[in-house]
């Protein structure tokens, strides 16, 4: 993200729109840039960034947008780059948690002027320790993002910018060359445990279940749930030794590493209030349908609702 930006001329002055329901990451690599992170809630149904939301967020002084494809889905990409052509800006696609996943017809990462991609070993598509990937069909913004990674130089000892090291260990391009081959069975079984899911729990009011829009493809990097007794459901499954988590339970404008924002509590409702309710139960495409009935049984008593016969 944060080469990306720089590849295309982001930075001290220059203001990028994202969202704040993700990883720190994403706002971490606007403010590595010297650029201003500005803020668009997101939808109440996708959780993803809300295109009129975005519209508002627009100044003069923004010069690129950063969805974020949150959950293993692609954010409204056909809205988002409607708005980005009539403003002159830049599209960086966060497809961190989103690998293999197509709205359109299109995978991530290739809807953007460039996609980002992190293989972090908990990823659909995960390495041997840390990597990740730019992709793009720009000339200009994939000879600068080589450069940037290696020092800067245009070929071997010839610097033509200040540039790091930012290249891939060759034993992560080994691995993930190997399980790339995989990615999209593994990501149909994501899909079947995911409908799974769907199916166990769909009849219950006091669950809200993740959201696929018609015409796209979900991975379900995460299956997070919404509900309202958050506590209560976590304390049952761990009880039953049923490992769960929260992504994220703050939002990014309200950790303290961004107060200088001037962002509030209560300036972005959709996102605040999602991060009191979502809960990550367990999804891998090693889990099986009598994985999820337990699972799902256990949610179904703890918000006391019948189990499933």
């Amino acid at each position: 993200l944060w080469l990306s930006l720089l590849a295309s001329g982001i930075g001290k002055g220059d203001e990028v729109v994202t969202v704040p329901n993700g990883f720190v990451a994403t706002a971490e690599a606007v403010e590595f840039a010297g650029a201003t992170t500005v803020f668009a809630d997101v939808d109440e149904a996708t959780l993803l960034m809300d295109p009129e939301k975005l519209r508002q967020a627009i100044t003069p002084r923004t010069k690129a947008i950063i969805p974020v494809h949150l959950f293993g889905a692609i954010a409204d990409m056909d809205a988002i780059n409607g708005i980005a052509a009539e403003h002159g800006l830049k599209v960086i696609e966060d497809a961190a948690q989103a690998h293999g996943a197509r709205r359109g017809g299109m995978r991530a990462g290739s809807h953007g002027d460039s996609g980002c991609f992190s293989f972090y070993p908990g990823k659909n598509l995960g390495a041997f320790g840390e990597a990740g990937a730019v992709t793009t069909n720009d000339e200009i913004l994939n000879e600068r993002v080589r450069m940037l990674r290696e020092h800067g130089q245009k070929e071997k000892n010839r610097h033509v910018m200040v540039g790091w090291n930012s290249r891939m260990d060759d034993i992560q391009a080994a691995v993930l060359r190997v399980k790339l081959r995989h990615i999209d069975s593994w990501n149909a079984h994501r899909r079947m445990i995911a409908d799974a899911y769907q199916m166990a729990l769909g009849d219950l009011d006091q669950v809200v279940l993740p959201h696929e829009t018609a015409g796209s493809l979900h991975v379900h990097h995460v299956f997070a749930i919404r509900v309202l007794s958050r506590d209560r459901v976590m304390a049952e499954l761990t009880r039953n030794g049923i490992d769960c988590a929260i992504h994220y339970p703050i939002p990014i404008h309200c950790q303290d590493a961004f107060t200088h924002l001037g962002y509030g509590v209560g300036s972005l409702p959709v996102s605040e209030q999602s991060a009191n309710e979502l809960i990550s139960l367990p999804i891998h495409p090693e889990m099986s349908r009598e994985d999820v009935t337990i699972i799902a049984d256990t949610v179904r008593r703890a918000v006391g609702a019948p189990v499933a016969a």
